[in-house]
């Protein structure tokens, strides 16, 4: 699961100096969040490259063994906290840590790096972004949740203690209830992290308001850093 995934690239303008680095959800692909690229509006400032993977085709034992794109296996949905394959959450660590050394091989350097995603990624972008071993730009959760807090506790790494990140859900959120994403930004806060926290009155999607709060939180940590 850790060979280097195919990917899509959009730069906001040419020799990125920033990167984000956005997985999808359970079941889509790398497309799902190009349209959000022009919807941050971000082609004024320094240039950003984003970097959206595809996550393998494996069979997720909760669907039935259906074969899908998964960060990893979900054993089963009927418990909150769900059952879920660490072995598969490990590999798509190490993937996500390939992706990051891409960029910066490229020239970006991890401060300058952001780890994003959607439901399922932004599950990865907790478990990935947490224990990664350089401090990371920021993270970004987007109806997110932590699929196994003690993989995460086992493996946290120092460098990204105090890592800002935006996090966001839905209130009417039916496939990861709200109080998923509450106990993840809880556990985050504990660790040191600054979120910025949103709820909004939506199901299991992004909203326009989230879209801008977004734009405004990732413009701030660009300026800061550039």
């Amino acid at each position: 699961m850790n060979s280097t995934p195919q990917t899509i690239e959009i730069e906001t303008a040419p020799n990125p100096e920033f990167a984000v680095i956005l997985l999808h959800g359970l079941g889509a692909d790398a497309n799902d969040f190009v349209p959000l690229v022009p919807e941050l509006r971000l082609a004024n400032g320094p240039a950003v490259r984003f970097v959206f993977p595809n996550a393998p085709e494996i069979a997720v034992t909760a669907n039935n063994g259906y074969v899908m794109r998964a960060w990893y296996d979900i054993r089963s949905f009927q418990s909150i906290e769900r059952q879920v394959d660490e072995a598969g959450i490990e590999a798509s660590c190490a993937t996500v840590r390939q992706l990051i050394a891409g960029q910066n091989a490229r020239g970006i350097p991890t401060t300058r790096i952001f780890l994003a995603g959607f439901s399922q990624g932004g599950a990865m972008t907790y478990s990935a972004g947490l224990t990664h071993p350089a401090t990371l730009g920021g993270l970004i959760v987007m109806s997110g949740y932590l699929p196994s807090r003690a993989f995460i506790e086992s493996r946290l790494a120092p460098a990204n203690h105090g890592t800002p990140i935006f996090a966001a859900h839905g209130e009417y959120d039916q496939v990861l209830p709200i109080q998923l994403g509450e106990a993840a930004r809880d556990f985050a806060l504990a660790q040191g992290s600054k979120v910025e926290w949103h709820a909004y009155a939506m199901e299991h999607s992004v909203c326009g308001e989230e879209v801008a709060a977004l734009r405004a939180w990732l413009g701030a940590r660009i300026a800061a850093l550039a």
